[in-house]
């Protein structure tokens, strides 16, 4: 009976070291955070929500900072499980854009001169381009390329949507 108890005693002594070496390795990999007390207070109360405020939450952070949070969603997934599942699913942002010249404006000339410049097209290519509005003027572009041909045309009058 005696050594039992010394058995017992001896496996929790294990146990205790094997769970103390664990939280020593995880508190090595995560850096420690230092939130200030406000900020304590915003995850009590975070903590307190429910899935569907939470959802509600994150999409009003989105569209007040215009930010996504479909990276974290995707973490919390992984982590979470079911709880960030039910978060519903994030649109992806969107990658590849059309730019469309929807009205001309009054400098038509200027137009086709910046349709030159950006398609390579040849004047009558150009031309036929810009009588025929609204008109894709490059599909599958990157945003910053999509933003930069709409600041071009904005600039000789022409409008410009994204698509």
């Amino acid at each position: 009976m005696v050594e039992e108890k010394k058995v017992e005693k001896k496996q929790t002594q294990v146990k205790e070291e094997k769970e103390k070496e664990e939280k020593e390795a995880v508190s090595k990999e995560k850096p420690e955070v230092k939130l200030s007390q406000q900020a304590k207070e915003m995850v009590k109360a975070i903590e307190g929500m429910s899935v569907l405020e939470l959802s509600d939450l994150v999409k009003v952070l989105e569209d007040k900072f215009g930010v996504s949070a479909s990276m974290a969603v995707m973490a919390g997934q992984v982590a979470g499980g079911a709880q960030a599942a039910g978060a519903g699913a994030q649109e992806e942002e969107k990658t590849t854009f059309t730019a469309e010249l929807s009205k001309i404006g009054a400098n038509k000339i200027q137009v086709i001169k910046e349709i030159r410049v950006i398609t390579n097209l040849g004047l009558k290519e150009a031309k036929d381009l810009v009588d025929s509005a609204p008109k894709p003027i490059k599909e599958g572009i990157n945003k910053e390329e999509a933003e930069e041909i709409k600041k071009k045309l904005s600039a000789v009058g022409a409008t410009v949507e994204l698509k």
